[in-house]
């Protein structure tokens, strides 16, 4: 790792930008409790990431409190940030970890500037920031109160389960600004799910998530991403996951076909080659050469399939090709939400209503922003 051995206060000419000054690396840290894995702790210099303006991510501020992701999903598009650390984005993706130990006394300063608009800081749209590393640093908590009190609405995107440990914060924080929380959960096939997505709770782990986030008045969304091709697809397939996202008192549902990013690609198609040889060539077909999105024509079948299923079991759908405009008034919520004092809810509290603009499909993959 090229910032791995060095002394504290030497600089490193040839490392990630940002990291060049090894005072801002702390230790590295194994314990029994997390065997296999490593902990690399640092001090960051910034928590607020600006996201490009050319992305079609409908947010424009994220904190990732944690670099690499034990969660060791093998379609994760983040695999291949891992890379610019010297680590690969395969095994050390999934046990090398960087923890930005001092993350929430940064945002601290970086909220009280008066340049800050206020505008929806979104988490885990790189790595999950409830991931297991989450079980031991702790670090949401402050990140979620920190950002309530400055008055700045958040949203989270996790599959993790200890999400359930926050609740009370959550709510505490809805009733200052917009919370946004969303469920990613793709699998509903309980060994394809510990197949893809080794290191993630199951599939009735995070549904029994969603159904207490629900029971604590938040409108959750559900990310049924990705839809695997000849795996997951059929109608029989989506129709069960829908059944039962749907029973947890889900609103919302923003499905999508796998994207298989550079960096993802190779491992991907080194777990399909063990674990479906059957599927390869189809898989070589739709994804071909540095393709990174299933063609236009499959995406366009999938929503013609998904659409009228959602809406049999009374769902708001959405497919990811519907991308929503950015917000361009600061204090908002999430995706254009719509933030109502004393909305429909059974807490009283405030809620947080998303919609969505239909933007159309690009053929190009969406800019990913590089978040450190």
């Amino acid at each position: 790792m090229r910032w791995q051995g060095q002394k504290l206060g030497e600089t490193d000419a040839a490392a990630l930008p940002g990291l060049e000054d090894r005072s801002s690396v702390l230790r590295s840290v194994t314990t029994p409790e997390f065997a296999g894995m490593t902990f690399h702790e640092v001090l960051s210099k910034s928590a607020l990431n600006h996201v490009p303006g050319a992305s079609r991510m409908p947010f424009a501020w994220t904190i990732n409190p944690y670099r690499g992701c034990s969660h060791a999903c093998l379609y994760c598009f983040a695999r291949g940030t891992h890379e610019y650390l010297d680590l690969d984005g395969g095994a050390d993706f999934d046990s090398q970890i960087v923890v930005k130990v001092n993350v929430v006394d940064v945002l601290e300063k970086e909220l009280r500037k008066g340049s800050w608009q206020h505008e929806t800081v979104a988490l885990g749209t790189n790595t999950d920031p409830y991931q297991r590393a989450e079980g031991r640093y702790k670090l949401m908590p402050g990140i979620i109160e920190t950002l309530a009190a400055s008055g700045t609405p958040l949203s989270i995107l996790t599959k993790g389960t200890l999400i359930r440990r926050d609740i009370p914060l959550l709510v505490k924080a809805a009733e200052r600004v917009p919370v946004d929380v969303q469920m990613s959960i793709a699998m509903y096939d309980d060994e394809l799910q510990k197949s893809i997505e080794p290191g993630a709770p199951t599939t009735q782990a995070r549904l029994d998530t969603v159904r207490a986030l629900a029971d604590a008045g938040f409108r959750v969304t559900v990310f049924l991403m990705p839809i695997m091709p000849h795996m997951t697809d059929s109608v029989a397939a989506i129709d069960d996951a829908l059944m039962r996202i749907k029973a947890t008192g889900a609103r919302t549902v923003i499905y999508g076909a796998l994207h298989l990013r550079p960096g993802v690609k190779s491992w991907f198609f080194q777990w399909l080659d063990r674990a479906r040889p059957d599927l390869v060539s189809s898989y070589r077909g739709l994804y071909p050469g540095a393709s990174a999105e299933a063609p236009k024509a499959y995406r366009q079948w999938l929503a013609k399939r998904a659409r009228p299923l959602i809406r049999m079991h009374g769902l708001d759908g959405r497919h990811e090709d519907d991308y929503p405009q950015r917000g361009i008034r600061p204090g908002q919520g999430h995706v254009e939400s719509i933030w109502r004092q004393g909305g429909v809810q059974s807490t009283g509290r405030a809620s947080t209503a998303v919609t969505f603009r239909t933007t159309g499909s690009s053929s190009a993959s969406p800019a990913q922003p590089m978040l450190f």
